[in-house]
């Protein structure tokens, strides 16, 4: 289930501006770390790594607002493999403002502005932007959310509410 996230915050006549993302590295690491939604890419802080589902292959669609949410993983040279990351799957790919951006087996990597700390996920299954964001896993593939069990919340046996022949 997608979750809509509203792109801007106003208190008190004040915009929240989310934080930036790290300076660019002169060779940017892209690494696995276990999360709560299993293995997924991380930069080498140990913060997550996202795809957005509105970009083309190798090409962005997230700039100006987009970007300042979900802030793209920018390098100066040529990006580092960590252990269990596949090297051929990774390289850059030229922003509209001369920047290289990380990619992953075709995909673009992002930061999720509200992921404060290394591992959270809470970009996870967000449509934002005209799209839906998701962790990468090691082979280049989204990461879904396991889906809730069907029937209900309900497990105890001998219990369906009372209702039926």
């Amino acid at each position: 289930m997608l979750r809509k996230l509203a792109t801007v915050v106003v208190l008190a006549g004040a915009v929240a501006v989310p934080a930036a993302a790290p300076a660019s590295p002169t060779h940017a690491k892209v690494m696995l770390r276990s999360t709560s939604l299993g293995r997924v890419l991380v930069d080498a802080r140990g913060h997550t790594l996202y795809l957005f589902e509105a970009d083309r292959i190798a090409k962005s669609a997230c700039y100006g607002q987009c970007a300042a949410v979900w802030p793209p993983y920018l390098t100066a040279g040529s990006p580092v493999a960590g252990p269990g990351v596949k090297a051929g799957l990774l390289r850059t790919a030229k922003r509209r403002d001369g920047k290289l951006q990380l990619v992953y087996a075709g995909h673009p990597l992002y930061f999720f502005s509200g992921d404060a700390r290394a591992g959270q996920v809470k970009g996870e299954d967000i449509e934002h932007f005209g799209g839906s964001w998701y962790v990468v896993g090691a082979a280049g593939k989204k990461i879904e959310p396991a889906p809730a069990p069907a029937g209900g919340t309900t497990t105890t046996p001998g219990y369906g509410g009372g209702y039926g022949p």
